[in-house]
């Protein structure tokens, strides 16, 4: 124990004589060395002992893992993804097979006019061709002359020749539905990734707010203990009374900065608990004894790695959840043109019937279709002018251009947000080494002003610049450190993959 005073008292630069004083017992006590020794003890164990009461600590993985669970607009997130499963499922309800039954009968004045009774299944294809299976029976005194009387069944399909061949509205709008599944999922990614970036910025203002309140709050504990020492090497007559004055005014300016400390600390706080849920919809409010975690603060900041510009900018073209969602509006646009340019083309429908007597559709299948038993039609239409179907694939053409369009000034406003933040990252590096650098002078300058004072050839205000210039070297450090981890979140943030 005797060691480690010998060293503390030797790095807050008291002299040999006051080692002496300090140490032999029954030596006549220097007052002047009173007051820098006493001061040495009780900033060091302010200093050693901050901190020991019941903390717990918030990561900002911690916070991360909370707002995926819990936030609402997560969660909002992820019902825009169902949302688009339940259209693919509606899609896919268009190549349902469909069962019908049709019947009518008709009596009048004692006469059975007709009756029918038509049940048919019809199978529709991913290829446009409609299949169908159908058994009927009719009768009655007054049958329409299309109709076969009695028992029969028949077996057919229906296939577009030209105009809704290779797509129709139920094709496009399945593949729509598949494609906007997974523009959903690129919508809760960039949802999320934007998310997560604020909470990271709020948890990173956290951080910084509470490191300066720890500051301001042991600059007030080490100027208290000052100021008591100052009055009692005054009551010794080894001090003026305007020096009590001077250390009275310095602790009021470090108690008042304590207190807009706590308070931003505390804003910090409620700022951050807008991200903070549980589960069940249910907000929390950050308790008192939460703190946020320091490691931080140990790391060699010019020397931490920093993400590769050429990779980041990679990363983003290829993944931005923004750009991914770009791209799959312009493949839904692409489908909608395949459609409109059907609307170009005439329609040519073809439709055949196998016919048989009786409930035996399939009796008599592999002899020649056209040869009896068959019903077929052919349809042709074509618009005269087009007009309508022109004007729909000029528009669908248009909508592909101003997606196009959109798509590359959003991917530049992504690459240029991905440079910036990654100049900001090295910037803060740079920046960082140097207030370290100026810190650590400053800090020289006030031990040596201790000294100084120690041995009376300096002022308690000289002393008091020294200490001031420190503690503000010292939060603006800290806002650089945190600037600069909170830049690293925010390349990640540029780059879509905050998730």
């Amino acid at each position: 124990m005797m060691k480690l005073l010998m060293y503390l008292l030797r790095y807050k630069g008291a002299t040999q004589e006051c080692l002496i004083d300090i140490i032999l017992p029954g030596t006549k006590r220097n007052s002047s060395c009173l007051l820098p020794i006493l001061f040495t003890i009780v900033s060091t164990l302010a200093s050693l002992t901050q901190g020991h009461s019941q903390e717990n600590i918030l990561t900002l993985e911690q916070v991360f893992d909370i707002v995926r669970r819990y936030h609402p607009v997560a969660k909002q997130a992820n019902l825009i993804v169902d949302s688009a499963e339940a259209n693919r499922l509606s899609a896919k309800g268009g190549f349902d097979p469909s069962f019908y039954i049709s019947n009518q009968q008709k009596t009048f004045d004692g006469k059975n006019y007709y009756f029918y009774t038509n049940p048919e299944l019809k199978i529709p294809t991913w290829y446009g061709i409609d299949f169908k299976a159908g058994l009927e029976d009719n009768g009655g005194d007054r049958l329409t002359t299309e109709a076969t009387k009695g028992r029969s069944s028949y077996v057919g399909m229906s296939l577009p020749l030209l105009k809704n061949l290779v797509t129709d509205r139920r094709r496009t709008t399945l593949q729509q539905a598949r494609i906007l599944v997974k523009q959903g999922e690129a919508v809760r990614r960039n949802e999320l990734n934007n998310l997560l970036f604020d909470a990271a910025t709020a948890y990173w203002n956290w951080v910084r707010e509470h490191q300066v309140y720890k500051v301001t709050t042991n600059v007030v504990s080490i100027n208290e203990a000052r100021l008591q020492l100052v009055r009692r090497s005054f009551f010794g007559g080894d001090r003026a009374a305007i020096d009590t004055v001077e250390a009275l005014t310095q602790l009021q300016n470090f108690q008042f900065m304590a207190s807009e400390a706590q308070y931003r600390w505390l804003a910090a706080g409620l700022e951050l608990s807008n991200f903070l849920w549980l589960e069940n919809e249910q907000p929390f409010q950050l308790p008192a004894n939460v703190i946020p975690d320091t490691a931080w603060s140990v790391v060699n900041v010019h020397q931490h790695p920093v993400p590769s510009l050429e990779n980041a900018l990679a990363t983003a073209k290829s993944t931005h959840p923004k750009i991914q969602t770009y791209d799959q509006k312009l493949q839904v646009l692409e489908a909608e043109r395949r459609l409109k340019f059907q609307s170009l083309l005439p329609s040519l429908n073809f439709n055949y019937n196998f016919l048989n007597k009786g409930y035996e559709p399939w009796k008599g299948v592999g002899q020649n279709v056209f040869e009896n038993n068959y019903k077929y039609g052919i349809e042709f239409g074509l618009p005269l002018f087009l007009r309508q179907g022109r004007g729909e694939y000029k528009g669908a053409k248009i909508k592909i251009q101003a997606t196009d369009l959109q798509r590359d000034q959003a991917t530049l406003e992504i690459e240029n947000k991905v440079r910036d933040y990654f100049n900001q990252v090295v910037t803060l590096r740079t920046q960082v080494k140097i207030y370290e650098d100026a810190y650590n002078n400053y800090l020289r300058l006030l031990r040596a002003e201790e000294t100084k004072f120690s041995i009376g050839e300096s002022s308690l205000f000289l002393l008091n610049s020294r200490e001031n210039k420190v503690l503000e070297i010292r939060q603006k450090l800290l806002e650089l450190k945190t600037k600069f981890f909170k830049s690293l979140v925010a390349v990640q943030w540029a780059t879509g993959n905050l998730k």
